[in-house]
């Protein structure tokens, strides 16, 4: 392990030991001088959290294929389970009055809602290698120091170059370090739920490629996919006749092994570009391409 990624480590350790203390309102005692200097520099106390996903919805208007869930209500549907279950009636569910439980049935794909891409949906190989599936991500990749990038200048179809990536940074004075989460906002998430949603920029290959090269190994988005609009992917390919154009920074992780945050929103209630923590863990889908969750900050601050 290299000294960045041992000091990313021993940060989200630093992090984790405050936070838990401040949560129970204690102070930290016993920490060495230098511990308590990366302590301080990351300005934490009690934490906020501030809920970055969009919610698992049926028949949801963002979603290309619709998710469909099947709600089994108290009265109906859970009560007849319960029912059949302990051979009891309605008058025997002394607690809940009478009423079952209730449960929904999902027939979604393991791409909706806010989730993580594992490097195995670009392809079964990244880096020479099988690709990892959702269930193999090291979930180091999906807890660290976020940044957030404003590129909400780019347009719909337009292309997020390594410039803009590098404009973004110099703009809120950060220096990109081995395990940050990167996450894009491009301002579509405020049409989450509308057919506009789907009107987006993206990363191409040579800007997701340089992100990788800096040490990000999970970069996210306020938008339907990390790639442009399929609509600017379409007409370029159908212009020119170059498969290139066809989902550039996805297959860019067959090259680097990479994740990606899809679906995420609320990038503008973020109080600082900067200075706080991002945790994504994915749901562990046996051999998925990958897999929902519910990404969140955690911010300095009084909850």
């Amino acid at each position: 392990m290299g000294s960045s990624e041992s000091r990313t480590t021993s940060d989200r350790r630093d992090f984790l030991r405050v936070s838990a203390a401040a949560s129970v309102g204690m102070t930290v005692a016993g920490c060495t001088a230098g511990e308590a200097q990366s302590i301080r520099n990351l300005r934490l106390g009690q934490v906020r959290i501030i809920d970055l996903s969009v919610s698992l919805e049926h028949d949801a208007a963002g979603e290309m294929t619709k998710p469909q869930i099947a709600y089994v209500t108290h009265e109906a549907g859970g009560l007849t389970g319960m029912m059949n279950t302990f051979g009891a009636e309605p008058e025997d569910l002394v607690y809940s009055g009478g009423h079952g439980w209730a449960v929904e049935s999902l027939t979604v794909s393991s791409h909706t809602a806010t989730h993580i891409d594992a490097p195995y949906h670009y392809g079964a190989m990244s880096e020479g290698k099988p690709a990892r599936r959702i269930d193999e991500v090291p979930l180091e990749w999906c807890f660290g120091p976020g940044v957030v990038l404003d590129m909400r200048h780019r347009q719909p179809g337009e292309v997020i170059s390594i410039a803009d990536l590098q404009v973004g940074l110099g703009e809120v004075n950060y220096t990109l370090s081995p395990g940050d989460i990167v996450m894009i906002h491009t301002g579509a998430a405020t049409r989450w739920g509308t057919p506009e949603y789907f009107r987006q920029p993206g990363l191409d290959r040579d800007s997701t490629l340089w992100l990788v090269e800096q040490g990000i190994r999970m970069i996210g988005i306020d938008a339907w996919t990390l790639d442009r609009e399929f609509a600017a992917q379409i007409e370029d390919f159908r212009r020119t006749g170059d498969g290139r154009h066809i989902w550039p920074a996805h297959f860019a992780g067959i090259t680097r092994e990479y994740c990606q945050i899809e679906k995420l929103a609320n990038l503008d209630q973020l109080p600082a570009p900067h200075g706080f923590y991002v945790s994504c863990l994915p749901v562990k889908i046996t051999g998925g391409s990958a897999g929902w969750c519910r990404a969140v900050a955690l911010v300095p601050g009084t909850p």
